[in-house]
Formats: structure tokens, sequence, C-alpha cells
């Protein structure tokens, strides 16, 4: 079965990490993810300046450590990005901003990504949200 993952939620969220579990277990049992996409809140999962408390998981590194051991494409939600302060240099550039917090294996796109992927997918598996 080909999956579509959107995460909404950032990478303290309980949220965050089930979608990695669920993600992870799916890989193991032989199934394809087509394209994670991580829209409103979760594109923090993305951000490499968060810095997680000693004595809790860092689900946003293991979220960066998981997209690029397995080459999936990790989609990150521009106009969430922007909103949120989430910076690739392309983007730090054209808005002169100082910082630069996006960096691989993430790539800044439009819900067009998403709707691709929805297209392509036989389930599209949302987490976190409103």
């Amino acid at each position: 079965m080909k999956f579509a993952i959107a995460l909404y939620s950032a990478a303290h969220a309980p949220s965050s990490r089930r979608a990695l579990r669920f993600a992870e277990a799916a890989l193991a049992s032989g199934h394809e993810i087509v394209r994670l996409f991580f829209y409103q809140d979760g594109v923090h999962s993305a951000s490499s300046n968060i810095v997680t408390p000693q004595d809790e998981q860092d689900i946003a590194q293991q979220w960066a450590t998981f997209v690029s051991q397995h080459q999936l494409d990790g989609v990150v939600c521009i106009a969430a990005a922007l909103r949120r302060g989430v910076l690739n240099e392309d983007e730090a550039a054209r808005y002169q901003r100082p910082g630069v917090n996006l960096k691989a294996p993430w790539e800044l796109s439009g819900l067009g990504q998403l709707h691709d992927a929805i297209q392509t997918a036989d389930r599209l598996i949302c987490f976190g949200g409103p």
C-alpha cells in the first residue's frame, strides 16, 4: 500500500511521535511512503533550531534521520514555514532574514505537493491538527 502522511503538529506533540512510529512501521511492513507533508505547526519538526530537553526524545532529529535514511520525500509547506520563521537559504535571502533553519533533507514547496501525493497514494494519513 502507498501512504501519503501529513503532519500538522510540532515535534514535541504526541501526534508527531505517533506519526513517526506509524511511518517506521509502514516501511517495516513493506508499504511505501510517497510523501511526508509537514503543514501548519508541523513545519517546526523540520527546523534545525529545535532544542529538545535532555530527558525527552528528540523527535525533530528523529524525523530528519528517518527521512534521510529512507530517502523519502520530506516536504514542508512553504506558506506555513514562512509564517512560522522556518526558512531555507533561498527564502532567508529573499526576505532578508539572518537565520536559516531548514536544511536537507527537507524541501519547501506548496500545497500542490500534498494534492499530488494524495493522487498517487492509496491512503492519506493525517496526524495532529486543530
